[in-house]
């Protein structure tokens, strides 16, 4: 394909479908919703969620972004059904590109594929992208999962994953081969390199004191309560700030009470623009069963901040040298790190300068939108819905 490389506009702005496991915000819609708002006027989204009411993603939504959320479209969970797949077949024929997230919406990804010959040239292409796994897959994937997983993206989509762990699965279990698009997520690095604008709910710093704070979903994967145990026994000064909603709460509050150490554990909720509040913490600690190449790691280190992690997913290749020691193997070790970082300050400042730069070596967002450019270009005969221009590929 040959483009020009110059401005055209388009007649109507780019009608893109995104099939969501869930529109609550974590990493993936975040991620998705930065993406949104970067083609500006370009594109016009409707948004599907297997689960209709997990909607929290849409107040990070530009208020200038066209997006609708229907209530009438064709259900994205339910039984398999061919004749719900043709329902929703029908209804992919009126947008240009089809975007899809995760196990939850692999109904879309079927659908598309066995209605495919039936519509022809009406059905858009699709890009299907997975960010890993709840804490049912978390050490071993379903079977059956797996099986509707190969049949459903045969030779009909791109897969696009952001770490190794998880292009080597799509290849090994999936079948997806040369399909497979390993592009990493990115952040706006610079926004990070300021000292914190916002407050955090219930915060307020002590002297004297470190706080060892996340950034996650409260579910079962991220293991949050394994966090509290972890820290319990630290000296005093030492505080745990958990931000983010979900349904664990209640499990966290309960270990905190049984650990005796409610009084040192904040759980503000969720809170937007991480940017403006994320340098309160002097570390960040992950807990979980599973992990791909967790956005929160990355904001860490563009914050200047040490991570400490179990040993999942690509953490300890996207942390610098400095930290890779505190990428812990067992329970032992990820204690000791915890106990380590939070008493020398000089050391969390070495380790949190050396993730910086980093950072803004490998995961700026500048990295990862030039490679969504092409993709999605490439599914839309070369139009950016990003810049507004046409481009040509090699």
């Amino acid at each position: 394909m040959t483009g020009r490389g110059d401005i055209a506009p388009r007649e109507h702005p780019v009608r893109i479908l995104h099939l969501h496991s869930s529109f609550s915000l974590g990493g993936k819609e975040a991620r998705a919703v930065r993406l949104m708002n970067l083609m500006e006027d370009r594109a016009q989204h409707t948004i599907l969620s297997a689960v209709p009411d997990a909607l929290g993603a849409r107040e990070a939504i530009d208020p200038a972004v066209r997006v609708e959320f229907p209530k009438d479209a064709p259900p994205l969970h339910g039984r398999p059904s061919l004749a719900r797949y043709r329902d929703l077949a029908r209804y992919f024929c009126r947008f240009d590109l089809l975007l899809s997230y995760n196990w939850g919406a692999m109904d879309g990804v079927m659908a598309r594929r066995l209605n495919l010959a039936r519509h022809g040239h009406a059905m858009p292409d699709l890009v299907h992208h997975e960010d890993g796994f709840n804490e049912d897959e978390s050490v071993r994937r379903n079977w059956k999962r797996n099986l509707f997983r190969r049949i459903a993206l045969y030779r009909c989509a791109p897969v696009v994953v952001p770490s190794v762990q998880l292009q080597r699965i799509a290849v090994r279990e999936w079948g997806v081969g040369d399909g497979v698009r390993l592009i990493r997520n990115g952040i706006d690095v610079a926004a990070y390199g300021e000292a914190p604008t916002q407050a955090i709910s219930g915060f307020v710093r002590r002297e004297g004191e470190v706080v060892i704070g996340t950034v996650a979903g409260l579910r079962k994967v991220k293991d949050l309560p394994r966090l509290v145990r972890a820290v319990a026994p630290l000296p005093a000064h030492i505080r745990l700030v958990i931000v983010g909603e979900g349904p664990e709460r209640a499990a966290i509050e309960a270990e905190a009470a049984a650990c005796g150490m409610t009084g040192r554990l904040l759980m503000p909720g969720f809170m937007a623009q991480p940017a403006r509040w994320i340098g309160h913490f002097d570390m960040l600690a992950l807990s979980s069963r599973s992990e791909q190449a967790p956005i929160a790691v990355i904001e860490a280190m563009a914050a200047g901040l040490p991570v400490v992690s179990p040993d999942v997913g690509d953490v300890a290749a996207m942390v610098s040298d400095a930290n890779r020691p505190f990428i812990a193997d067992d329970e032992a070790a990820f204690r000791a790190a915890l106990a380590r970082l939070g008493t020398d300050a000089a050391l969390r400042a070495a380790v949190g300068a050396a993730n910086r730069r980093v950072a803004a070596e490998r995961f700026d967002e500048s990295i990862m939108v030039a490679r969504y450019q092409k993709l999605y270009a490439g599914a839309l005969d070369g139009y950016d819905v990003f810049t507004g221009r046409w481009i040509g590929f090699d």
